[in-house]
């Protein structure tokens, strides 16, 4: 079995169990990241969902695909708590000095200790992160800073890595913590790749359009820079022509260069090459075409060119790119087979693809 990364996940009976859910949600994604890029050989989160004194709970979620990876936790998440108030979280937290233990002596071990929103009381109980930030929700941060006025409060910050402490103000600060979760298991490749996966990426979702279909100029964009960059996402393919550029906007090239220089601060060249990079990125991570292929998609009819423009653009090579960002294992670990018990006259369906 691969190496894997455990994660246990304390549950109270005011536990938010549907966050830590969501979490184990982010790091099955992480798991299947790690599984399309490196086959069986990849590793792996695990989670352990236990109660307050540790004992384990089988009837939670993907409770059975968690601890299919054993060995002892190498993290804890605390999930927020239901309460209407500050005193009640003071009192849960007094309740239940198995668990303060418990995280005090993942601090101790040097383990990852994760909490969101009011799970902060849990950790900060047993002394072990003076001097340390928090991520709080601003409805806390008065209460919290009276009992804890040693540790500092994160002003505007959902996230905070202070490692052997994630904390995480609200449920949408999660996918920041399973990213670092990641990149503290697993390194800074996967980690990138599980983000490029969870966050919003607009670029990464214009080059996207861009490659699969054409796209006309909206009616409501009308100005000299829009019409050119609309028009330039359009045509990403194809080759550069300052003159119809210029055209398709209305304008003259003198004209659109002194726009493109002043509000973005480079050429219409320049932004086509960032443009055809971006979808170069996408490709190289997405699918298994070569680069010579990749570079054809992308405009560049000559791949040592589109090699050196790449390397300008990203800071390395479209090889390297790849290794280091791909979403798919490379060709060789992967397979054809034809389907069996077909018939004449019978429509093919696709091939299974299978890893080895």
């Amino acid at each position: 079995m691969p190496r894997a990364f455990v994660i246990e996940l304390p549950c109270l009976e005011h536990s938010a169990i549907g966050h830590a859910a969501h979490l184990v949600e982010m790091l099955r994604s992480a798991n299947l990241v790690a599984s399309l890029r490196l086959g069986r050989r990849a590793t792996r989160f695990g989670w352990r969902w236990v109660d307050g004194q540790g004992r384990t709970l089988p009837a939670m979620p993907h409770a059975d695909e968690g601890a299919a990876a054993e060995g002892p936790a190498h993290a804890l998440f605390v999930s927020a708590l239901h309460c209407p108030d500050i005193p009640s979280i003071r009192d849960i937290v007094a309740a239940h000095p198995a668990l303060v233990r418990r995280i005090t002596t993942a601090f101790d071990q040097g383990l990852a200790v994760c909490t969101l929103d009011s799970a902060a009381w849990f950790a900060a109980a047993g002394g072990r992160c003076q001097r340390r930030r928090v991520a709080l929700p601003w409805y806390f941060m008065g209460g919290f800073g009276l009992d804890f006025p040693g540790i500092e409060l994160a002003e505007g910050q959902p996230f905070v890595d202070d490692r052997p402490w994630l904390s995480a103000s609200h449920p949408e600060a999660l996918a920041p913590m399973a990213i670092a979760l990641t990149r503290h298991a697993f390194g800074d490749d996967l980690a990138a790749a599980l983000a490029a996966v969870l966050q919003p990426d607009a670029q990464r979702e214009r080059a996207t359009r861009a490659a699969l279909q054409d796209r006309r100029i909206p009616a409501t964009r009308n100005s000299v820079l829009a019409h050119a960059i609309a028009w330039l996402e359009a045509r990403v393919e194809q080759p550069y022509d300052l003159q119809a550029l210029a055209h398709a906007a209305s304008t003259s090239p003198r004209t659109l260069l002194r726009h493109f220089q002043q509000e973005l601060g480079h050429s219409p060249l320049d932004h086509l090459h960032r443009l055809r990079c971006a979808r170069a990125r996408v490709l190289l991570e997405i699918t298994l075409e070569s680069v010579p292929s990749v570079a054809l998609a992308c405009g560049y009819g000559d791949a040592s060119a589109f090699r050196r423009v790449f390397l300008r653009y990203v800071g390395m090579a479209p090889a390297a790119y790849r290794e280091r960002h791909a979403l798919r294992a490379p060709r060789r670990r992967w397979r054809v087979e034809p389907m069996t018990g077909m018939t004449a006259g019978t429509e093919a369906s696709p091939p299974l693809l299978q890893g080895r």
